[in-house]
């Protein structure tokens, strides 16, 4: 008779639909880096919640706990094209009762909103300023349209 020790066998825990992920996370664009937390705490979210771009999520999917990877992805493919129909001009009078009614705004210039339910926020960027103060903002991610380095680190995987 042979004494042999149980198999134990550890499966390593792989990126699925609906997964719960603790990961660093880096996105960037021709400019440079729009968020990075490879230097900072890492990031929490649940795949499918939509915190990510639904391509993003794409890439994901299947990784194992513990992958680090880099993709370079061609303009439009991580966040879409710029959509005309996101640009929308704001009153100024309503720019002042957002935020300093001294701001000056420029094209190129990010500015966050709240949203309706004031439980969050979004953004959007100048895109043109009247004479009347008023601003044209793009309300398109800042990436669409954009080639984007996407860099990630699988912490964990519930």
């Amino acid at each position: 008779m042979t004494n042999t020790a149980p198999s134990t066998t550890t499966s390593v825990p792989t990126v699925q639909a609906g997964s719960f992920l603790t990961l660093h996370y880096r996105l960037a664009g021709p400019a440079g880096d729009v968020i990075n937390t490879f230097n900072e705490k890492p990031g929490t979210l649940t795949l499918g919640a939509g915190e990510l771009s639904p391509a993003l999520e794409a890439l994901l999917i299947d990784l194992p706990e513990g992958t680090r990877k880099t993709w370079e992805l061609p303009a439009s493919a991580a966040f879409g094209e710029r959509n005309p129909e996101m640009q929308q001009w704001v009153a100024r009078k309503l720019m002042n009762e957002l935020g300093d009614p001294s701001e000056q705004y420029q094209a190129g210039d990010v500015v966050e909103f709240p949203t309706p339910d004031g439980m969050g926020s979004y953004a959007g960027s100048v895109v043109q300023v009247r004479e009347d103060g008023a601003v044209l903002f793009d309300f398109s991610h800042p990436l669409a349209g954009q080639p984007v380095t996407f860099e990630v680190e699988i912490i964990g995987v519930l």
